[in-house]
């Protein structure tokens, strides 16, 4: 028991002094990117490949709805609204100017609706509805924000609304909004309407005639970039032009966010250079997905015999295209782990190298709890290791 604990101990410790070190610029750039601010992430791994000002503090204008849309998918998946629920317009929702719905005080649309408007065409209203839906108010809603912007280590993010329309003290950063757009990428089923291109919804009170809406992809990426799958365009005078942008190839998803581009057409092509660099520079090695059994250890005194240790989370590391080959794993499970045990104990590690030196250190963990067995179950372990 003793040896366990001071294992987990050295495990635990070489995390922690592991992730003070990453994320981190894993080279140094060779080109500028017409912007002023920028980042181009890993979007499993979190790792920086490129950035400009990534911590200056900016304006983010509609990029903003990354967070009110993360909220909402939670929500969601925890059960605490779900997709068909009805949604009244409020008149602070049907009052907000810029890109919208057009949606009416009084009118009523399903909470799938109100999330298809805001990631398809950035419907303000929908943003405002939403909010006040799943928290009571547009405020509490907002400090919902705050709260898990803090919760991602989002340090230099301070929302005032749910969508981004100009307001004093409302700001992030690029590094902070390749953070949330990781977390939001997590939810399959946003995926669906963030790579819509076009969609036509219902708008106006059932009372009266209710006019069909077409509405189009604000993120043109969708349309032009193959592999695009997300995320959120923005634009305010103050903010500049905005970008959000993920796409996909093979296994590999990156994240790149521009801030402050003069023009709509030149962050969507800054967009497009810094994932066509990550593309072509770097390549995503899979080490084990989310819940894959990596190996088991013996359980003494407990009602089980054996338990599995499977990763956390999925693992894959990112690597320049040349310094593939010098990647190597060793995986390191304790052989006896003495009960009582819980689920999300670690047990071992993974350990990646890079040119036979540690490289980074990933936790296995405990599948599930293990109750320690009882006099009577041990002696007919005994007795059935002895038959």
């Amino acid at each position: 028991m003793k040896k366990n604990r001071k294992f987990c101990v050295r495990v635990f410790i070489f995390s922690v002094i592991l992730s003070l070190l990453i994320p981190y610029p894993i080279f140094a750039m060779e080109f500028d990117i017409n912007a002023k601010s920028a980042i181009l992430i890993h979007a499993n791994s979190g790792e920086i490949i490129y950035e400009k000002n990534s911590h200056e503090k900016l304006p983010l204008a509609s990029v903003t709805k990354i967070m009110t849309m993360l909220l909402t998918m939670e929500a969601i998946e925890s059960n605490q609204v779900s997709l068909s629920d009805v949604v009244t317009i409020s008149p602070r929702a049907a009052s907000m100017g810029g890109s919208q719905l057009y949606m009416e005080e009084g009118e009523q649309q399903t909470l799938e609706t109100l999330l298809k408007g805001i990631s398809i065409c950035s419907a303000n209203d929908a943003c405002v509805a939403a909010g006040e839906y799943i928290a009571g108010t547009e405020e509490l809603f907002v400090k919902k924000m705050n709260d898990k912007a803090k919760a991602l280590g989002m340090e230099n993010t301070n929302f005032v609304n749910t969508n981004g329309l100009p307001a004093e003290d409302h700001y992030s950063t690029a590094y902070d909004i390749a953070l949330m757009s990781r977390e939001l990428l997590k939810h399959p089923r946003i995926h669906e309407w963030l790579t819509t291109w076009m969609a036509t919804i219902k708008v106006g009170l059932a009372s009266k005639e209710q006019t069909e809406l077409e509405i189009t992809n604000t993120n043109r990426l969708i349309k032009t970039y193959p592999g695009a799958n997300g995320l959120k365009t923005g634009y305010t005078g103050e903010a500049g032009y905005c970008l959000s942008a993920s796409a996909m190839k093979g296994n590999m998803t990156l994240i790149s966010v521009v801030l402050g581009s003069p023009t709509s057409t030149i962050r969507f092509a800054e967009s497009a250079k810094l994932l066509d660099y990550g593309f072509a520079a770097y390549e995503s090695i899979n080490i084990a997905a989310k819940d894959q059994v990596i190996g088991k250890s013996k359980v003494d005194k407990g009602k089980a015999d054996y338990i599995n240790g499977i990763a956390e989370e999925e693992i894959s590391i990112l690597v320049r295209k040349e310094e593939k080959q010098s990647i190597s794993k060793e995986i390191h499970i304790e052989e006896n782990i003495s009960a009582p045990i819980k689920k999300g104990d670690v047990m071992g590690e993974i350990v990646i190298f890079k040119d036979k030196e540690i490289y980074k250190s990933y936790p296995i963990v405990c599948e599930m709890d293990v109750e320690k067995a009882g006099i009577f179950t041990l002696y007919f372990k005994l007795f059935k290791n002895i038959m």
